[in-house]
């Protein structure tokens, strides 16, 4: 009897629930769900402010604030391949009169899983420099009318040069990446000999619950590169250049498009190898402080349209 009680009752649930689940509205599609479209295209740019505006270990700011800012077209041709090209100014101090720098840029970036590859072409400018001899209104290295600093450096009107790159990242997980890269100007600032860098990286990215709900990022990173270079022409006087190492190693802080980074960098150049390379106009003619190590803190903002949308 309770066996037969129990099969009524099973049947009766049985048929309480598929009535119930025909008593629900049914989806009628009367066209297919939307398809969105792949826009292949994508736009990056920014701007930033920094206390120093320091390339491998060497200041280009007279180690005075330095506000640059860039914009990048980019076009994806398959989720896995980007190319790209860019332009980006800067405020620089330079010991010809030049006191900003106009850079062009173009390259791919081909990504296969966790490891990215960046290769490209980049060309730094700087415009509206004037030929500095040792001697006011011309010397025997600059035209009649040219300037001259006190402590007895040149520098050629326009050093404008471009190099060659590229770069290989590889992220292990959610918070290590680690990488290397490698420049090759034919012409490294116009001094007449080539110049190469090659450099390691890495980067520690916090968990994003590090700050709480706060919404404020974090991560450390650092490079350790070294620069090559060799005997410069005529106008320097052929003057050896010395090779040198540079690292930098600092923590920064991102919010929503904002990121300060805060980094110490240094470089194992003397104050005499920093005098040939740089000629610093505020030096004694001798040694150069544009090369040691420097406290750097910088705030940018950037922004891609496709996270826009």
């Amino acid at each position: 009897m309770k066996k037969t009680i129990l099969s009524v009752a099973a049947v009766l649930a049985v048929g309480v629930g598929s009535a119930s689940a025909a008593d629900l509205p049914a989806k009628v599609y009367t066209k297919a769900p939307p398809v969105v479209a792949f826009n292949p295209w994508d736009v990056a740019f920014g701007t930033s402010v920094s206390s120093d505006y320091v390339f491998r270990g060497i200041t280009q700011s007279n180690h005075q604030p330095s506000v640059s800012g860039y914009i990048e077209p980019r076009y994806n041709i398959t989720p896995d391949l980007q190319i790209y090209a860019g332009v980006s100014g800067s405020s620089i101090s330079f010991a010809n009169r030049a006191a900003a720098e106009i850079d062009g840029y173009v390259g791919i970036r081909p990504t296969f899983g966790p490891a990215a590859f960046d290769f490209g072409f980049w060309y730094y400018g700087y415009p509206g420099g004037q030929c500095i001899d040792t001697v006011q209104g011309g010397g025997n290295l600059c035209p009649l009318g040219s300037s001259a600093i006190a402590n007895g450096n040149v520098m050629k009107k326009d050093v404008s040069f471009y190099e060659f790159y590229g770069k290989f990242n590889y992220t292990f997980n959610d918070v290590f990446t680690a990488g290397a890269a490698v420049n090759y100007s034919p012409d490294f600032l116009r001094f007449g000999t080539s110049g190469t860098y090659a450099a390691v990286n890495a980067k520690i990215t916090m968990p994003g619950t590090f700050f709480g709900s706060t919404g404020i990022g974090s991560y450390i990173s650092g490079e350790y590169g070294h620069q090559w270079l060799g005997t410069t022409d005529a106008f320097y006087a052929f003057t050896a250049l010395p090779d040198y190492n540079t690292w930098n190693v600092g923590v920064g802080f991102t919010y929503k498009v904002f990121t300060l980074d805060l980094r110490y960098t240094d470089s194992d150049l003397t104050k005499a190898g920093c005098q040939a390379i740089t000629s610093d106009f505020t030096s004694n003619g001798v040694t150069s402080g544009w090369c040691g190590a420097r406290f750097i803190a910088k705030l940018s903002a950037d922004v891609t349209l496709g996270a826009l949308k």
